[in-house]
């Protein structure tokens, strides 16, 4: 960020791109306990009807939201409030870019917090997440 003093509405958040890597889908997998096999089994999305790239699981589609708002505002303890709509998939290979922009900036009793918008979109495809954070700027004294 470049000082939290200059931030103010329409100011637009570095973007985060990057190629979604099926090993850390299935190491994901695996600490998640997830048994869903649209996450890992080729076959089973065949048998589905689905694109064979297995789907990314939505907590990894929320971190790349959450990565791209903690290296802008300095960390994640910055991260006051995080709400996303799940909008589409994200498949293993995908490039994906989170990308955000400040609409709101005001004072509170922990410090300055602005409001974002935010979005993970799938390059050249569709918008996979959409939502809000709170992200606090300045802490007060």
């Amino acid at each position: 960020m470049s000082t939290a003093a200059d931030v103010g509405p329409g100011t637009t958040i570095p973007s985060l791109e990057l190629v979604v890597d099926p090993e850390k889908m299935k190491v994901m997998t695996a600490l998640l306990a997830d048994p869903n096999p649209i996450h890992f089994d080729t076959r089973a999305l065949a048998a589905l009807g689905m694109d064979e790239r297995p789907v990314n699981q939505g907590p990894l589609n929320m971190g790349y939201l959450q990565t791209m708002l903690a290296r802008w505002a300095g960390g994640r303890d910055r991260l006051l409030s995080f709400r996303v709509r799940f909008q589409g998939n994200v498949l293993a290979g995908d490039r994906v870019r989170a990308q955000g922009q400040v609409v709101e900036v005001r004072e509170t009793e922990r410090g300055r917090v602005a409001t974002c918008e935010i979005s993970l979109e799938v390059v050249g495809g569709a918008v996979a997440l959409s939502g809000t954070a709170d992200v606090l700027l300045e802490e007060t004294g």
